[in-house]
């Protein structure tokens, strides 16, 4: 017998630190270990063959039990691709056991024959490794004893265990214009690496690993804060969002608001624009910035004393005051009401005329597909899964719910709907909606009456309490389209290998579609929170997107294109980025559903509470100069679709969530005529 111990061959002098923001993809280079430099028992260093690496190769003395094993020093833990280099010059199969630090984790691996001892093959097998060190050893289980042994390789480890989810936060320290954050402390299995710090979905700051509190400054004094904490490894795996909490801060000292600004004018009218003139405020300390307002919803935010306000509706009347705002959000009175009306519509496409309340008595209603007799749709409702026929005079009959959907406190749930083309044949209706384990697309059956079954088509998509995307429409090629937010973990929108922060392109059965650019789901990626998704004449994908705090998006999507996120926010100037056709500060917007009719794109706002109509230029990739409807009439808007048949919209509200905060059943479905 034979015993050999020697240190491993070919580990790295060193390994460069993980660095913030690396993605799940981000990997260290494979690490080689030759078999002639591992522990030997009953075998042989020989060099009597070709074809081997390194000073030669173990042959295998022909008796059950003899093994190598070999020492090697993985960078991270994680499953880890191991692959051993072998020949085996008889007909003989030579299966071993693989063990890692005495346990065995593959059972008879068979390392068949090769063409002859001088031709070398590869056996890969996952196995799991803790960082640092950890001995494998390849063990013969028959009396022909194992291969000849060249090598083996060991991959970069694969971490992809999450983090823990962050305990309770709480506040304290609280002030005028900042408080202290604090949480209970996450773990993970290599380590935390940072936490992200998010108020309703935007992310407001970041700490280090090994905090667990955070100062957070510049708040506004007398406003709630709903407060939520995600922690971060290395490998950018991102933990559920912590619990809620719900901080206000002080009220200012400062209670003395600015004086009311001075005469307000209005010049250089035009279908969709006015240029604004007004005198200054004063403050006792400061004045932040002034509100164009209409009565008091507001159309912008400025910090001088003039603006061009665009995206105003054409040949509408318009009363506007302006207000000044000082750094406690004490809030001047309005200065003089100045009023016109825009000039007269163009003719292109044309434009809202009348709305009327379609439905009443929804809470938070997502998703909205016609059923191809154009008679009637299917509308989900986020939050208790409820899946609606809804008719064209406004009929609503409940046709079931989808099982094993659940909440996220936040954007996830019942989501996006989608009916077969097909459908009159086949009764298929396609669901996303977030479960226990992420956000999946499923298959179910509608018959005209009921909603039954239930077939996952596509698993793996992650979750967390905001970011979910979840729009479903069918392309003209008959493949489904999906949106996929990145799950509050920014790093995956630009990892190919994830399903999130992407448009995925489908079959009906589950595959990814023919022709996608990356022989995977994934149709386009650099996406931070897509959830419009609507097709033009000439069969072209636009798609809105949620920025994160600077600005909004509207994309026109190309196969394998990456819309930046979160390399870019708007507008971008790195090489190999895709940029937006429109954007809008969030404050405008905060897009969700969209529709396209007569060439034109209507895009429902929910922060801007406001419907946005967006000419396309002609058959041209650009468009037109976008013009704002219904400004805080209706609150919240959430998704927008053409009625076949019609030049109308419907139109669905989102007031009965977090951030509208009205009672359950205050949600609407309205109808829009395109005049």
């Amino acid at each position: 017998m034979k015993i050999k111990r020697v240190l491993p061959y070919g580990l790295a002098a060193a390994l460069a630190l993980p660095l913030a923001g690396l993605s799940q993809a981000t990997a260290f280079a494979a690490t080689d270990y030759q078999a002639e430099d591992a522990t030997v028992v009953q075998g042989t260093v020989a060099t009597n063959h070709t074809g081997y690496t390194g000073t030669g190769f173990v042959d295998y003395t022909n008796v059950k039990g003899s093994y190598v094993e070999f020492t090697v020093r993985p960078a991270s833990a994680g499953t880890t691709a191991v692959t051993f280099r072998y020949a085996n010059g008889t007909a003989t199969d030579r299966p071993m056991d693989l063990s890692v630090d005495g346990t065995v984790v593959a059972s008879a691996v068979s390392f068949p024959a090769t063409a002859d001892w001088n031709t070398w093959a590869t056996k890969t097998i996952d196995v799991p490794l803790t960082a640092g060190s950890a001995k494998i050893r390849a063990t013969a289980t028959s009396a022909a004893g194992g291969p000849n042994l060249d090598r083996v390789r060991v991959d970069a480890a694969t971490d992809s265990q999450a983090p823990s989810r962050p305990g309770q936060p709480s506040c304290s320290d609280i002030g005028e214009d900042g408080l202290t954050l604090a949480w209970g402390a996450a773990t993970d299995n290599v380590g935390v690496m940072a936490y992200d710090l998010y108020e309703h979905g935007n992310k407001i700051g970041e700490a280090p690993g090994g905090s667990t509190s955070k100062a957070l400054t510049g708040l506004t004094p007398g406003t709630t804060y709903n407060l939520t904490v995600i922690a971060r490894d290395a490998a950018g795996n991102t933990s559920p969002a912590s619990p809620v909490v719900d901080c206000t801060t002080r009220p200012s000292s400062d209670t003395t608001p600015p004086t009311r600004p001075g005469t307000l004018s209005a010049a250089d009218v035009t279908a969709n624009s006015a240029a604004l003139n007004w005198g200054a405020s004063t403050d006792n300390r400061a004045v932040a910035g002034y509100d164009v307002r209409s009565d008091t919803t507001v159309y912008t935010s400025v910090t001088g004393t003039s603006t061009t306000l665009t995206g105003l509706a054409c040949d509408s009347p318009y009363s506007l005051n302006v207000v000044a705002r000082d750094t406690a959000g004490n809030v001047s009175p309005p200065s003089n009401t100045v009023t016109f009306t825009t000039k007269a519509c163009a003719t292109d496409g044309g434009v809202p005329s009348s709305v009327a309340t379609l439905s009443s008595g929804w809470t938070i209603p997502w998703g909205v597909f016609w059923l191809p007799d154009g008679k009637s749709a299917l509308v989900t409702e986020r939050d208790d899964f409820r899946v609606w026929k809804v008719t064209k005079d406004g009929t609503k009959t409940q046709v079931g719910t989808v099982p094993n959907a659940v909440t996220t406190n936040g954007e996830g749930g019942l989501l996006g709907v989608a009916v077969d083309p097909n459908w009159e044949t086949n009764h298929r209706v396609y669901f996303m909606h977030t479960a226990s384990e992420g956000n999946r697309v499923v298959r179910m059956t509608y018959d005209g009456t009921t909603l039954s079954g239930y077939t996952v088509l596509l698993q793996g998509i992650k979750k967390n309490r905001y970011h979910n995307g979840g729009r479903l429409a069918f392309g003209p090629d008959g493949y489904l389209y999906v949106s996929t937010g990145e799950a509050q973990t920014p790093d995956l929108a630009q990892d190919k290998s994830s399903l999130n922060g992407k448009i995925l392109r489908m079959t009906t059965d589950g595959s990814p579609a023919p022709g996608n650019p990356f022989g995977t789901y994934v149709y386009s990626l650099g996406h931070r929170n897509p959830q419009g998704l609507a097709f033009d004449r000439n069969g072209r994908l636009w798609e809105a997107e949620f920025g994160n705090s600077s600005k909004d998006e509207l994309n026109l999507i190309k196969p394998g294109a990456n819309y930046g996120w979160p390399t870019c926010e708007g507008t971008c100037s790195v090489s190999g980025m895709t940029n937006p056709k429109a954007t809008w500060n969030v404050s405008e917007a905060s897009p969700s559903g969209i529709a396209i009719v007569r060439n034109v794109v209507y895009m429902a706002s929910l922060r801007g509470e406001r419907l946005w109509r967006i000419p396309i230029n002609g058959d041209n990739e650009s468009v037109g100069t976008p013009t704002a409807y219904y400004v805080g009439t209706y609150g919240r808007l959430r998704t927008v679709t053409k009625v076949p048949g019609a030049d109308q919209l419907w139109l669905s509200t989102t007031n009965c969530d977090n951030n509208g905060g009205a009672a359950d059943g205050s949600d609407k479905i309205l109808r829009v005529t395109i005049g």
